[in-house]
């Protein structure tokens, strides 16, 4: 009995030592009312009104909301892939240009000011994730262009074996792959870099972080 008894203490002392943090939970709830309102705004921003979904929310709680609008819209600028979805960046860069504009502080000369610097920098960055797109397929197909005879030599012993004409996909042999990597990684990471910068100049425009002057 005295261990039983000794066991039920020991948990009830846990139990009363657990505390809801009710403050954490709030920001908690608040930062997914962020994510969620940042969703909505870019599945359709014409329906969702992101000056009254700020203006909403409480001042203890509106900047950690704003915040969270802005990682996920942040998030969504890339380097992309096959295909360029400038519409999209246009659609991010209201959204952002809004939070600009509602930064703590802020006139409404300033906001607006805030604002124009942010589609000023969107449309930069447009600019630049086109670039991108092109200077990738440019490499692509220079790299391609440089292993072709390789790659011809290479199907012609093949053939001259197996006595047959032989097709290769440049990706599938290894040391293609290699060469490609290395080349095409390489300017991806170049671009990736700037990119990230620009994104940068962008949060502190938008009030959450101080870029270091020279």
């Amino acid at each position: 009995m005295a261990l039983i008894k000794s066991a039920l203490e020991l948990a009830l002392e846990r139990t009363k030592n657990l505390e809801v943090d009710e403050i954490a939970i709030e920001a908690n709830r608040i930062r997914m009312e962020g994510r969620r309102t940042a969703g909505k705004f870019l599945d359709d921003p014409e329906s969702c009104n992101l000056v009254s979904a700020i203006s909403g929310v409480d001042t203890l709680n509106r900047e950690l909301f704003r915040k969270s609008v802005f990682d996920v819209l942040c998030a969504q600028i890339q380097l992309p892939g096959v295909y360029f979805d400038a519409g999209k960046i246009t659609v991010i860069g209201t959204g952002l240009g809004t939070l600009a504009a509602a930064a703590p502080g802020r006139s409404k000369a300033a906001g607006t000011a805030a604002e124009k610097q942010v589609a000023s920098m969107m449309q930069q960055i447009s600019a630049f994730l086109t670039k991108y797109q092109e200077e990738v397929k440019r490499v692509e197909q220079a790299i391609r262009s440089q292993w072709a005879p390789k790659l011809k030599e290479k199907e012609r012993q093949m053939a001259a074996r197996m006595g047959q004409e032989i097709r290769l996909d440049p990706m599938a042999d290894p040391e293609f792959a290699a060469f490609y990597k290395k080349n095409v990684e390489g300017l991806k990471a170049s671009y990736g870099d700037a990119l990230e910068q620009a994104k940068l100049e962008i949060s502190a425009i938008c009030g959450f972080i101080e870029v270091a002057k020279d």
